[in-house]
């Protein structure tokens, strides 16, 4: 299907390996550094914001690794979209910050926004055979 002209496959093993690397090490980062995320998560509302960096933390890392590995990725990339979108707009409102957060929300908003996209494109081919795969799937 997808993976069938020159490249393809080595390209997508790539795009897999750049996506779902950031993804993990922010994940990584999130255990790393849960003392300074905590109080943000606290102050946006998030009721026990320690649990949800460490959760928050514990999903990106699994879900990236799982892309990388090409291991599934239904549950992998559909996990990471539901959370990227769900954390774009309640830790990253910046229509409800002040004018000088503003940007620096609008800008990690966007990011999510795209990531999420980008785990969207992932799960739309999430049921065909990934190339340098592990081959692990429940679909």
């Amino acid at each position: 299907m997808a993976f069938e002209s020159a490249g393809a496959g080595e390209l997508f093993l790539l795009g897999r390996l750049l996506f779902g690397g950031v993804l993990a090490f922010t994940g990584l980062n999130h255990f790393q550094n849960a003392g300074q995320m905590t109080p943000y998560a606290e102050a946006k509302g998030l009721p026990a914001p320690a649990a949800s960096v460490y959760g928050s933390g514990g999903l990106l890392l699994v879900s990236g690794v799982l892309v990388v590995l090409g291991a599934y990725p239904v549950i992998a990339a559909g996990a990471l979209a539901t959370f990227l979108v769900a954390s774009a707009v309640m830790m990253h409102n910046f229509w409800a910050v002040p004018d000088d957060q503003v940007q620096d929300e609008m800008t990690q908003f966007l990011k999510n926004v795209a990531l999420a996209g980008g785990a969207l494109s992932l799960l739309a081919v999430a049921g065909t055979s990934w190339p340098y795969s592990v081959g692990m799937s429940l679909f």
